[in-house]
């Protein structure tokens, strides 16, 4: 079952994982080895979390990357589905 209106994985890594350490956006860009600004654009939804940024959080939070994509896929789910009346589509039915 689908989750209704699930967090940006952004949101949950800031308020899971970086702000219950107390760790800056830019002392985890660092850990990360990614710039702040790339980190920056996903805490704040602007962007999402790629296959090899799963990974370094994987690495850095000891979580799954699996779970990180996994969120993503999710979150971009619902999204589409909100919009999902607005597509024309024909069903393909065989011949």
């Amino acid at each position: 079952m689908r989750m209704h209106n699930p967090p940006h994985p952004g949101e949950v890594l800031r308020e899971l994982c970086l702000e219950p350490l107390g760790i800056s956006v830019t002392d985890a860009a660092k850990a990360l080895g990614v710039s702040r600004k790339t980190l920056s654009a996903i805490l704040n939804g602007r962007s999402g979390i790629s296959p090899e940024m799963a990974i370094r959080l994987g690495k850095a939070f000891d979580t799954s990357a699996e779970s990180w994509l996994n969120q993503q896929v999710q979150y971009d789910l619902w999204e589409a589905e909100q919009h999902a009346k607005n597509l024309r589509v024909k069903k393909l039915t065989a011949a």
